[in-house]
């Protein structure tokens, strides 16, 4: 690794340009940039895969819980578009942040909005799981396709009316020392509404949800059968609390203990953190694939169609008898 300056603290002016306080070196240097433009060209095609074959099961299938993982994998796209490339490529890495400060806000409204969709559709998924393996009649009369697609559209409204707030975030590289109130408060409740209250869902749904089939296990005398759809979910879920962690530790030591734009080991674990934190938008693919017999099968048949409607280079059509060019000295009166 080698230093280069922090160009994640240049500021837009249109009058002039001033030196500001001594700030931290990015240790990282080009790899952020190498690392997200990879992240980002692997992980939305196999995305845009995944929803593809999400909608194939869920209009075939007519299961919520297909309907929550295909608003998942939309959550995700989003994010990578806003977060990956408008947010880091494109303003830092492209223009080095020269833009007006009302885009920069603009997009950060849009990636926390898709960053409150993801996490708070993977709730809905996990409490889903819940009420189908332990009120299984009850979850019979109100999980049904029509109502779930509501809830989703409902909660992708309130992901982006909670993310309007964050028009006025900071970003950490550039903020004050010491922070002031509403950034301090921005922070917390990102750190809440992302991270802690989530994660404490998810371990609560799932440790009933593991509980409950141990249970059954000795009811039954073998086995227990877990869905796929719920061992997704256990997988999804644990990804999640162990590649978000590291971003919302640096975050609360960034407002008590030392500043990201003024510790160059802050601001190393911020860059490590946020490449961690971000990888979880392009793995749900691979867990899907390996977990899920039916999700290979499907992204076959989409994959199949795929080729069947692109033509192939080099190959030759064949006209049809009928429409054969008449040759020469075969007896056709020319």
């Amino acid at each position: 690794m080698f230093s280069v300056p922090n160009s994640t603290a240049e500021v837009w002016t249109s009058e002039a340009t001033w030196l500001e306080p001594e700030r931290s070196p990015c240790m990282v240097g080009i790899i952020p940039i190498v690392y997200y433009s990879v992240l980002l060209g692997l992980g939305l095609p196999v995305n845009i895969l995944t929803a593809m074959a999400m909608f194939r099961l869920a209009t075939r299938t007519k299961k919520s819980s297909y309907w929550y993982l295909l608003a998942l994998t939309t959550s995700d796209i989003l994010t990578q578009v806003f977060i990956i490339f408008m947010g880091f490529l494109l303003q830092t890495a492209i223009l080095a942040r020269a833009v007006p400060s009302a885009f920069i806000h603009t997009i950060n409204v849009l990636e926390f909005t898709a960053n409150h969709a993801s996490t708070w559709i993977t709730v809905l998924l996990s409490v889903d799981r819940y009420v189908a393996l332990c009120h299984p009649l009850r979850y019979r009369t109100i999980s049904y396709p029509q109502r779930t697609r509501k809830i989703i559209a409902a909660t992708f409204t309130v992901a982006l009316a909670t993310g309007i707030p964050f028009y006025w975030w900071l970003d950490m590289w550039r903020d004050a020392d010491p922070p002031t109130a509403l950034d301090m408060a921005l922070k917390w409740v990102h750190c809440i509404t992302i991270y802690f209250l989530p994660s404490s869902i998810f371990l609560t749904t799932n440790s009933i949800i593991i509980r409950k089939l141990k249970q059954r296990r000795r009811w039954g005398g073998g086995r227990p059968h877990m869905s796929k759809t719920t061992a997704l979910l256990l997988a999804e879920t644990t990804v999640f609390i162990v590649l978000w962690a590291p971003r919302t530790i640096v975050m609360i030591c960034h407002l008590y203990v030392a500043s990201v734009k003024r510790d160059w080991r802050m601001h190393l674990a911020l860059d490590i953190a946020n490449m961690v934190a971000m990888l979880n938008t392009a793995l749900n693919f691979f867990l899907y694939y390996f977990v899920s017999q039916t999700f290979r099968r499907t992204v076959g048949e989409v994959l199949r169609a795929h080729l069947r409607h692109c033509p192939r280079h080099g190959s030759t059509r064949f006209p049809h008898p009928a429409l054969k060019v008449l040759q020469p000295g075969a007896g056709t009166a020319l």
